[in-house]
């Protein structure tokens, strides 16, 4: 698991109280940035889209000279707080991680992070947000093997 992810769950592991940890992942949303213009402009394409998220999530990955990816997001819905928490912990913890390590990720990371209350539609969401990651970074990896 990329280190900056793993600091990141030893954080909220040390958040025992259910209201500390919302507080924590509210401030993360804040964090949350759109993704630049000169990555992608409106109106975004469809291929970007990240499926089943009641939010309108798209995902981006940007390669890097050191054959590692930059991820960047956006959200549509302005009051999707938790894909907008997820965006920006995904963007900061696996951007410039290991291909092999984002993709190795445990698809359970929306539950660790956000706990197992998340609806049904949330968790598709998140979910589908960590596979689109996955799979951009299993695509550059098979391109660059």
């Amino acid at each position: 698991m990329p280190e900056r992810l793993r600091a990141l769950l030893d954080t909220l592991a040390m958040l025992e109280d259910r209201g500390d940890r919302i507080q924590f992942l509210i401030d993360v949303a804040e964090r949350y940035r759109e993704v630049p213009e000169t990555v992608a402009a409106r109106p975004f394409d469809d291929l970007h889209r990240v499926p089943h998220c009641e939010s309108e999530a798209f995902v981006w990955a940007v390669p890097r000279p050191d054959g590692t990816l930059d991820f960047y997001f956006a959200v549509d819905n302005p009051q999707g707080v938790s894909a907008k928490a997820m965006a920006a912990i995904l963007a900061d913890t696996l951007s410039g991680a290991a291909l092999e390590e984002v993709a190795a990720v445990p698809g359970e990371l929306p539950f660790t992070i956000f706990g197992r209350e998340l609806s049904m539609g949330k968790s598709m969401g998140l979910t589908s947000m960590l596979g689109r990651v996955q799979a951009e970074a299993r695509r550059w990896s098979a391109a660059t093997s």
